[in-house]
């Protein structure tokens, strides 16, 4: 499981960083009148979004996770902040469940 968590911290908080970046981009594009950043920043943040589901359901399937939980930790990289509130809780799951799996 520790071989799928790093990927998803790394997403996690890439993620939750271009999400922000994203929002004051809006805010150029509509506040503004300014498209530019949106227009690069957009599609960025889409692709590195997929990639985040990709390493939630990695994680996911191999911690077991049930689908509903699954689907809130991918909802994560959807909010600002959330991300990274998201990623440390996972982060203390998987870790604490680690030695349990060791143990059985």
């Amino acid at each position: 499981m520790e071989s799928a968590l790093k990927p998803f911290r790394v997403l996690a908080y890439v993620v939750g960083c271009m999400l922000l970046i994203l929002c004051a981009a809006m805010v150029l594009r509509y506040g503004f009148g300014n498209p530019t950043l949106s227009k690069i920043t957009a599609p960025i943040h889409g692709g590195l979004y997929m990639l985040y589901l990709v390493a939630v359901m990695n994680l996911g399937m191999k911690a077991r996770w049930s689908w509903p939980y699954m689907l809130g930790v991918m909802l994560g990289g959807t909010v600002p902040f959330l991300s990274f509130f998201i990623e440390r809780k996972v982060t203390e799951r998987v870790q604490s469940a680690a030695p349990a799996a060791a143990e059985a």
